[in-house]
């Protein structure tokens, strides 16, 4: 694998004789008092300036500080005009402009593409803070106002979208982000070291259209290379039927990763009239946008083809057409090394929001005031997550002293602090320090999932190093309580009972959420997740080492609805083992195609990207529209008497009117409470009838059940709703 420099073993900046900034400044006023007459950066958020180590642009912003470059923050800028753009005047080097820590469509709007009332990541949660598609309005403001300065997007929002997507919410396939931004570049993953690099480039005089070799970046490709050879996608992985593997990103029929061959690792179906020499100037073209905008089975071939792509060990360059320009998309960055990652998170953060927002509350803050962030990526592969997709499958993982010392500080300066840490984890509570046990393996793996169908023979799943860690932190002078928020792999989990044991008799408050999102095989193989059996010998062990303990303690498992691949008799079967279970859910996930995500490849063309895709080869149901997801999202709160008529109809349809009745045994009942359901309004005028309008949401709390009354059958009016059938 390519090597690159430690991320602060550059020469600093010369600005660096100015210090550091207590925050870094969001006013004129601010620099003045810094003795600034420019900033040399302007980062440009889609989220308030919140300056710790949960926010993405404090990262950035005190990395590139700790380069010696002064850099200065406009957060949630009126984007109606360029004016607010210009508040902290001409930047020397380029504008840095990011939705936030959210992609900004899935901020503003919920599943069912409806405007929510508030937002997390902004003083007092207040919504509307945020432009639809933040990145490129921003962008394109920030060059309105200062024409001719380098515009450099990142974060997740353009991260997700640098190649063709498809953007649930237009219901249409868009072009990259970089385009429609009119960007300079476009840095993708975890920026540090591309924006670190970036930076120092520039400030030696390079133009920015001299950028063109950093990994983990795109640009707006002029001149194809002539040197280097093209690959098209198609020689990469050939569309065609499909050959039912137990694992979809296997080289082999096995389901570990094989080592590289002794000549060098190549390729899967590599073009043969490339020499194996030649690879590290080779180049994958994918289908044009044009191409996979109006042919969905190439979309979901292109979409195949970028997850097998993001292994920095092997990954080629992308290459992908926009009418006559030609998007070129580098191989991931290196990932940081403990000690880079020790460095980014020990940076001066005040660990705290700007002064400017004085006692206004900002909710995603209070949620992570006192958490610890002890690792970054995930290589569990989930479908339906961004997290793989921006942060990748290699683990980023802290050493055990600067984790160590970030308590002490929080317990030492941060206000308010009562001896309670709220969380130790990251992406996924428990995969720290794990990693595959062969360098050479895993430099050469192309599976994106290191857990499914099965655990990869190579991956080590010892979890020793975090036990130690929990025991040493809870032992801490000043320290009451750690807890346990994140994310939890459960299936890594029962490979290390003594960790079960460990977090279940210290670091859980009564409840712990974990996420087997389905109960069904068909939409658990979508989703790429284990199935029931893995979650029941968590429970059994859960339970055990409670009962142990002398706690009460409870295990809260979260389910997705209308995920693709998912029929109505499988909600059906959910709710029936929810049931049977006795759990009844308050909150639900209903399935939102994020841009980039296998699933949604899966929920636009109706195909399946964990296997060569062709026109002819399998094709899933998808529950599209607002009935179709609405029923799967009230079988979930099947004890919800609003959703009992919409349920009723379902069963009845699928031939399962055993489980309407008013036993234990039934499903939802045959009588419906006064003023529920989709009810006909007036007085006295319901008559027990029902028909269906428009759902304007559920309620948090199952409705009151008053006085029973019959509800007549609806089998005729079943044919009139257009619902979408399996």
């Amino acid at each position: 694998m390519q090597t690159v420099p430690d991320i602060f073993s550059y020469r600093k900046h010369w600005a660096h004789k100015f210090g550091l900034a207590s925050f870094l400044p969001m006013s004129r006023d601010e620099m003045d008092t810094l003795g600034w007459d420019s900033c040399d950066i302007i980062l440009v958020t889609g989220d308030a300036y919140v300056d710790h180590p949960s926010f993405g642009m404090a990262v950035i912003g005190r990395v590139l500080e700790a380069q010696g470059f002064r850099v200065g923050i406009i957060a949630q800028p009126d984007w109606k005009s360029a004016e607010d753009f210009q508040r902290l005047g001409k930047p020397n080097l380029f504008f840095g402009v990011t939705a936030g820590n959210m992609d900004s469509m899935i901020n503003r709007y919920t599943a069912d593409r409806k405007i929510r009332s508030n937002d997390a990541y902004t003083p007092n949660g207040e919504g509307g803070r945020r432009p639809d598609h933040s990145v490129n309005v921003y962008a394109q403001r920030s060059r309105e106002a200062y024409k001719g300065v380098p515009i450099i997007v990142g974060g997740i929002e353009a991260s997700l979208r640098r190649i063709a997507h498809f953007d649930y919410w237009s219901d249409k396939v868009r072009r990259s982000c970089l385009l429609d931004s009119k960007a300079d570049i476009l840095v993708y993953g975890n920026a540090e070291r591309q924006i670190v690099e970036i930076a120092h480039r520039l400030a030696k005089g390079e133009a920015v259209g001299e950028l063109t070799n950093i990994r983990g970046t795109a640009y707006v490709c002029k001149h194809l290379p002539s040197d280097w050879y093209e690959v098209d996608s198609t020689h990469v992985d050939t569309p065609g039927e499909i050959t039912p593997h137990s694992d979809p990103y296997a080289m082999s029929s096995s389901e570990t990763c094989d080592p590289p061959i002794a000549e060098g690792p190549m390729i899967v179906r590599f073009q043969k009239e490339i020499p194996r020499g030649d690879r590290s100037r080779s180049y994958i073209r994918l289908p044009s946008y044009e191409d996979v905008k109006n042919d969905p089975v190439l979309y979901a071939h292109a979409s195949r083809i970028l997850h097998l792509e993001t292994n920095p060990g092997n990954a080629l360059p992308l290459m992908q057409r926009h009418n006559k320009r030609e998007v070129w998309i580098n191989p991931p960055p290196i990932a940081l090394t403990t000690k880079e990652l020790d460095g980014v998170f020990e940076l001066p953060y005040q660990r705290r929001p700007h002064e400017a927002y004085g006692k206004a509350n900002i909710p995603a803050y209070e949620m992570i005031r006192f958490s610890i962030n002890i690792m970054r990526g995930c290589f569990g592969g989930c479908t339906f997550c961004s997290i793989t997709e921006h942060e990748g499958r290699i683990i980023q993982s802290r050493s055990e002293d600067s984790i160590v010392r970030e308590i002490e500080n929080i317990r030492d300066t941060v206000p308010g602090f009562t001896g309670h840490i709220s969380d130790i984890g990251g992406p996924t509570a428990n995969m720290y320090r794990l990693a595959c046990k062969d360098k050479a393996i895993e430099e050469s793996c192309r599976r994106l999932s290191c857990v499914y169908p099965t655990i990869c023979k190579n991956m080590n799943t010892n979890h020793d190093p975090l036990i130690k860690l929990y025991r040493r932190v809870r032992n801490l002078p000043g320290i009451k309580r750690v807890f346990i928020a994140s994310g939890l792999r459960y299936d890594l989990a029962v490979e290390s009972p003594e960790y079960i044991k460990e977090l279940v008799t210290h670091h859980v408050g009564g409840y712990l959420k974990i996420a087997p999102e389905h109960t069904e095989q068909g939409p658990l193989s979508k989703m790429m997740k284990p199935g029931m059996g893995t979650y029941d010998r968590f429970k059994q062990l859960f339970e055990r080492y409670s009962k142990e303990a002398g706690k009460e303690q409870y295990l809260i498992p979260y389910f997705i609805a209308a995920h693709p691949g998912t029929t109505d008799e499988d909600m059906m079967n959910l709710a029936i083992w929810l049931k049977q279970n006795g759990f009844k859910t308050d909150q639900v996930q209903t399935f939102i195609p994020s841009p980039m995500a296998s699933a949604s490849a899966m929920y636009y063309s109706g195909k399946n990207p964990l296997h060569r895709i062709g026109s002819d080869s399998e094709t899933m149901f998808v529950p599209r529209g607002l009935i179709a997801r609405r029923l799967h999202k009230a079988f979930l709160r099947y004890h919800d008497a609003e959703n009992w008529p919409l349920l009723r109809e379902a069963l009845k349809r699928l031939g399962r009117e055993d489980l309407i009745g008013n036993g234990k045994r039934h499903l939802v009942p045959t009588w419906q409470p006064k003023g529920t359901g989709y009810q006909k309004e007036g007085p006295g005028n319901h008559k027990g009838k029902t028909f269906r309008t428009q759902h304007t949401g559920l309620p948090d709390k199952p409705a009151s059940l008053p006085k029973k009354q019959p509800i007549k059958s609806r089998k005729k009016a079943t044919k009139k709703t257009g619902r979408h059938r399996p």
